[in-house]
C-alpha cells in the first residue's frame, strides 16, 4: 500500500451545478453478497438463499450497507482519488428504491447539486444514484464532500478548521 497520498488535479472551484459525474459500474455476485451480508448484515433474507426464495422478495436481495459501499467504491475509483478532498460530511436522504439481486449490474452516476465556496475550502454537493442494468434506480443519496480550492492547497495551514 502506497503512505504517499496522491496529487490532487481537481479542485472545489472546479465544480458547476448541473455537471454530470460518469462513475462505472460494478456486477453484483451471489457471493459477494452473501459474504458481505454474512460479516456485515447477516439478515436471513441476504444469506440464505432457500429462506429469501420464499421471502417477501422472491430471493437474495444485497444489504443496504453493501450498495453504500458499491458506490463509494465507485465513487472513490473514478474521482475521488483525483479530488483534493479534505473529508465526507455525510450521506442525506438514502433510499433503496429497487432492491439489489445477485447478478445486478450497478452503474453509478453523480449531479453536483451545488458549490459552496469559502475562500479556502469548498464543500460539494452531489445526488447519487446507482441504477441497474434495467436503469431501475437501487441506491438514490445525496452528500458533501469538503474540498481544498486550489490556492489554499498549495499554502501549508494551521490545521483543520
Amino acid at each position: 500500500m502506497n503512505a504517499t497520498p496522491p496529487s490532487p488535479s481537481v479542485y472545489a472551484e472546479d465544480f458547476t451545478p448541473g455537471q454530470i459525474l460518469e462513475l462505472g459500474d460494478h456486477t453484483v455476485s451471489k457471493a459477494e453478497l452473501v459474504d458481505f451480508a454474512t460479516r456485515w448484515d447477516a439478515q436471513w433474507f441476504h444469506i440464505d438463499e432457500e429462506a429469501a426464495d420464499q421471502g417477501h422478495f422472491r430471493g437474495l436481495i444485497a444489504s443496504g450497507v453493501h450498495t453504500i459501499a458499491i458506490a463509494q467504491r465507485l465513487l472513490t475509483q473514478t474521482v475521488l482519488n483525483q479530488w483534493a478532498v479534505i473529508a465526507g460530511l455525510g450521506f442525506d436522504k438514502v433510499r433503496f428504491p429497487v432492491p439489489v439481486r445477485p447478478g445486478n449490474v450497478l452503474t453509478g452516476t453523480a449531479q453536483i447539486a451545488e458549490v459552496t465556496l469559502d475562500g479556502t475550502r469548498g464543500r460539494v454537493k452531489m445526488e447519487m444514484r446507482l441504477t441497474d442494468q434495467d436503469d431501475h434506480t437501487v441506491l438514490y443519496a445525496e452528500l458533501t464532500i469538503v474540498m481544498w480550492q486550489r490556492e489554499q492547497a498549495t499554502t501549508p495551514s494551521g490545521g483543520f478548521n
